[in-house]
């Protein structure tokens, strides 16, 4: 049988088996009150709240367990109906606190706006209530009030089947059942905030928005994620100009109902400390507060005087409008723009067919039978792309992974092969001799994602050769919300991240080279070079080696467009005002082309920058993953420990980097130098011992850290923090000693 046909409230519908009584409901627009139910999440049943009458049952049944039959009737809003629900709904309060008016989650919590319709005007009950005690699950989600809880298990599904991990569970049973974190743990998953959005009560709050503002003071405006390439929709909540909270905004196609926790926290640093809220002058090596015209005209001044030697390195969190202008300026002054600051190899740049990207729609990426994702730290460098590849694998896809460390993803992996860096090209290039090729062989959908530690890596453009040499479809994980972007706004202009260093100016667009470029130590000795730096910011940067600060609105405080991974063009409008007297960056740009004199710089709106932009561009027919190259023969293998470097999640970008609960979490703990155990060994450390670091003429102080899955002479040490940001480029050989402890006098 095709399809199931059905009555519900004496009205038709067809569901196909397998389908619910609920489903069938919500196809139909009817609403059945719920708790436990959630349309991604599996059934639970535990709550009752959905109980309906069905045709011939002695008894009223769940609407989200009940499998639909043919030729079933279902009732519910009849009498017997709205009493079970009256009953389920009595028999939820009776331990529930009525601290209603102080309550977080008062005017948007579930229970509350059903007990209006469900709920009696009295308790018959007069025994005392329960109290569970308060939880401290970590910096993010407030587990403050859990004698509000009714057990709908949300949270507790939610980690096992799309975070991939169980951080909370129930004990006991009963009245004395709570939901409790594991004994000494707190709940560190990338994707943890979303319990918050489940739980239908006010058990699970924000910790940063916790007594923050009611849910009917806060105004309401849709945005765009600035973080990875996903470019997850976002609703920002704002009151009396500022960003209150940020929540998912449900969107299919991108993000579905999920936000990740850098997406959802990273408002946080609107508020920073080290916001710059207005232009700055060095003079003899002291800041002065200036007014705009005399920051501008100083900018201009010195940017004129270096034609032809001028460089622009912005970050791929900039908005496409920004970009395009950044690379127009360049172009007129005679110098050199790029965006892809964390990249070392540009052997392919004059060898590639188009923009590289995903491949596929996003969405795409539950269908696929086989993948294989080569060099990704995939959990922490796309949170939500994860959880699509998670869902899959529980599908039946095969996953194999390709890469430098043995991190878990929390989901079935079919092969992985471990190699160190330098091996990296060689493992992909003889991939159809292993057992990962032939589980590509057997697939029907199959797909190669190439991540940001492919993209990084020295040899990347013979990586990306290598993987389209497989012969299956090839994607790249784009790092920021604009990887895409940039190349559609045509940067990179004469030259490329590297080159642009070596002009004497330098533009710096939302850029701190220490943390976001490739070679941190080679990037901090230009800006020493260069006759004159000019640094284009919403915050103070760390590092001191600008002559003028100018003060530039994230993105919550501007308009822009960002071009997703997947090619999806998405423009977004400010929630707030800028801080102080900070400006959109694409006003400053377009301020500074007039005063330097470049023509065509007279753009009056942000539309017009942005149709400027993407005049006579078919981005379907740019978007193209083919290179022509050659192939190389096997780079010889490094002398000494080879380094691992990934981005962590919550240093990726300048907004995480300054959101305070999001560097309280675990992923925010200060780098460690992991090796396995021989390495240890061989040079006679132990973990959590001091070891100096050295690479280059640079050095880093850190402690040793254990993980056995690392490949023979391997160092991981993270890129992107000021405690390795003295040390030389992401790809290379370091030397490890033994710090000596001292004693204690």
């Amino acid at each position: 049988m095709s399809e199931l046909n059905l009555e519900i409230d004496g009205r038709a519908v067809a569901v196909p088996p397998g389908a619910t009584v609920m489903d069938a409901a919500v196809k139909l627009g009817i609403y059945v009150p719920h708790f436990c139910y959630h349309r991604k999440l599996s059934i639970a049943a535990n709550c009752r709240m959905c109980l309906v009458e069905v045709e011939r049952a002695p008894k009223p049944l769940p609407a989200c367990a009940t499998p639909a039959t043919d030729g079933m009737k279902v009732r519910t809003n009849s009498a017997g109906a709205k009493s079970a629900q009256q009953g389920v709904m009595e028999f939820l309060l009776i331990n529930h606190p009525l601290d209603c008016p102080i309550c977080d989650q008062g005017g948007e919590c579930q229970l509350q706006d059903l007990a209006v319709g469900y709920g009696k005007s009295a308790s018959r009950f007069e025994e005392d209530k329960r109290v569970v005690p308060a939880k401290d699950i970590g910096p993010l989600v407030a587990a403050e009030e859990m004698s509000r809880c009714i057990q709908c298990t949300r949270c507790v599904r939610f980690g096992q089947e799309i975070a991939g991990v169980m951080e909370l569970g129930m004990i006991h049973r009963g009245e004395h059942a709570e939901i409790v974190a594991f004994v000494g743990r707190t709940v560190d998953s990338e994707l943890s905030g979303n319990m918050i959005d489940l739980c239908p009560v006010g058990a699970l709050t924000s910790k940063p928005f916790r007594f923050a503002a009611r849910t009917w003071e806060l105004a309401r405006r849709k945005s765009i994620s600035p973080h990875c390439g996903l470019g997850s929709n976002l609703v920002v909540q704002v009151k009396q100009n500022r960003v209150k909270r940020v929540l998912p905004l449900e969107n299919e196609a991108v993000n579905e109902c999920w936000l990740s926790d850098k997406d959802r926290y990273s408002y946080e640093a609107l508020e920073s400390g080290e916001r710059l809220t207005r232009p700055m002058l060095k003079d003899h090596g002291q800041w002065r507060e200036v007014d705009w015209p005399q920051a501008l005209e100083r900018v201009a001044a010195e940017l004129t005087k270096a034609a032809g030697s001028v460089g622009i390195l912005a970050t791929p969190h900039s908005t496409l409008e920004e970009l395009y202008l950044a690379g127009r300026l360049a172009q007129a002054l005679g110098g050199s723009a790029d965006f892809r600051l964390r990249q070392s190899d540009f052997s392919g740049d004059a060898k590639r067919g188009g923009i590289p990207w995903l491949g596929m729609p996003v969405a795409n990426l539950d269908g696929l039978d086989r993948v294989l994702v080569v060099g990704s730290f995939l959990r922490k460098d796309h949170p939500l792309l994860a959880q699509r590849l998670r869902q899959a694998a529980k599908r039946g896809c095969r996953v194999n992974v390709l890469h430098s460390v043995d991190d878990d993803w929390l989901m079935p992996i079919a092969n992985r092969k471990i190699v160190p860096p330098s091996e990296l090209l060689e493992a992909l290039r003889g991939v159809n001799g292993t057992p990962i090729g032939e589980s590509l062989r057997s697939g029907r959908n199959v797909a190669v994602l190439l991540g940001n530690f492919a993209q990084q890596h020295p040899q990347a453009a013979q990586l990306q050769a290598a993987a389209q040499a497989l012969g299956y479809p090839i994607g790249f994980l784009g790092e920021a919300a604009n990887s895409v972007g940039g190349y559609l706004a045509g940067l990179p202009v004469g030259g490329n991240a590297a080159s642009a260093l070596g002009h004497k100016a330098l533009v710096l667009l939302n850029a701190e080279p220490e943390l976001d470029c490739a070679d941190p130590q080679t990037a901090g000795q230009a800006l020493e070079r260069a006759q004159f730096v000019v640094a284009l910011g919403a915050f103070r940067p760390a590092r001191d080696g600008a002559d003028v600060l100018l003060p530039i609105a994230p993105f919550a405080e501007t308009a822009g467009t960002f071009v997703s991974t997947e090619g999806r063009i998405q423009s977004f409008h400010p929630a707030v005002r800028p801080a102080g007297d900070a400006r959109p960056a694409w006003k400053v740009l377009r301020v500074l082309g007039n005063l330097a004199g470049v023509a065509g710089f007279d753009y009056e709106t942000l539309e017009q920058v942005r149709e400027a932009c993407l005049r006579g561009k078919d981005l379907a027919a740019l978007l193209s993953n083919r290179i022509d190259l050659a192939a190389s023969p096997a780079a010889p293998a490094p002398q000494g420990l080879q380094r691992i470097a990934e981005v962590p999640i919550h240093f990726a970008d300048a907004l995480v980097r300054r959101a305070p609960s999001l560097q309280k979490t675990r992923d925010a703990q200060p780098p460690r130098a992991w090796m396995n155990a021989r390495l240890m060994q061989q040079l006679g450390v132990s973990a959590g011992q001091p070891v100096l670091i050295r690479q280059g003429s640079g050095e880093a102080r850190l402690a040793a850290a254990l993980d056995d899955r690392l490949p023979e002479g391997c160092v991981r040490v993270p890129a992107a923090h000021a405690s390795t940001a003295g040390l030389g480029a992401m790809f290379g050989t370091l030397g490890v000693q033994a710090v000596a402890v001292g004693k204690a006098a």
